[in-house]
């Protein structure tokens, strides 16, 4: 996940890194790693290299220089502009963001823009729901023709995300999994997967305690051997992004992480 092999940006826990996003990239090489989830957040959004104009040339380069592809985005702008805002002038904007960060997300060969909807961008209710399907709807279109998933994130039980997905019927409208949020949430991996196992196409590896926050890989309740067991089934083919328990400065605690999670992966 951008941003973890570097010191915060503004003193926030995960932000697109303005100004010093590309020094990333070599860091990333150091560990490793083979690619980087780019973040759009909604601070600073006009600065961001996914909405610019020279932007995806800019991210080509560095990506090609280093090795390190960037191949999936998380729209966390739209956990605090949600596409579903009761607001219709701030939904309306976040289709316009959409549409734009579909365009540059084609020219630079993105397979998965993660769209949250958690926390503030929770779909907590029917009408919530339904303006959601409404306003994404537009866009499954475009995704399909240029084989883009709209990886969507919810809070919601595995029933109710798997009927909500069925609303779109798209195979372009899949699942972003993350493990840590669904220990925090008590979701019962056997049941998720079982409704939305074969939809799963990109993966946050975080650990979380029940009904708390983020802590270091094996601190919390995510019962990693039973969903990495449990994945084998699927035939995943998609990327497992770092989205693990940062402090300020990044690094020194990401390549603990990452070699507690290694043997996982390897399996």
């Amino acid at each position: 996940m951008q941003g973890r092999l570097l010191p915060k940006y503004q003193g926030r826990y995960q932000a697109h890194p303005v100004g010093y996003w590309q020094d990333e990239f070599p860091a990333a090489a150091s560990q490793g790693l083979d690619c980087i989830e780019f973040i759009l957040d909604y601070n600073n959004a006009e600065k961001n290299p996914l909405l610019t104009d020279a932007g995806p040339d800019a991210i080509l380069e560095v990506a090609e220089s280093s090795g390190i592809a960037v191949k999936t985005v998380c729209a966390d702008y739209f956990m605090e502009a949600p596409l579903h805002s009761e607001d219709e002038e701030v939904a309306l904007q976040s289709c316009l963001i959409l549409k734009k960060l579909l365009k540059n997300a084609e020219l630079l060969g993105i397979t998965d823009i993660v769209i949250p909807c958690v926390d503030q961008s929770s779909l907590g209710s029917k009408e919530m729901a339904d303006r959601f399907v409404q306003n994404l709807t537009p866009h499954i279109e475009n995704v399909e023709r240029n084989k883009i998933n709209l990886s969507l994130e919810t809070d919601l039980a595995p029933e109710p995300f798997a009927d909500l997905l069925e609303r779109f019927n798209s195979n372009r409208v899949t699942v972003n999994y993350d493990i840590g949020n669904s220990a925090s949430l008590g979701y019962d991996a056997e049941e998720e997967l079982a409704c939305y196992g074969d939809k799963i196409t990109d993966i946050h590896i975080k650990d979380r305690v029940l009904g708390g926050g983020p802590v270091t890989l094996g601190e919390g309740n995510a019962d990693f051997t039973k969903f990495f067991d449990l994945l084998l089934k699927y035939n995943y083919k998609g990327p497992f992004i770092m989205q693990a328990y940062r402090d300020d400065e990044g690094k020194e605690i990401f390549a603990r992480q990452l070699e507690w999670i290694r043997p996982y992966l390897k399996s």
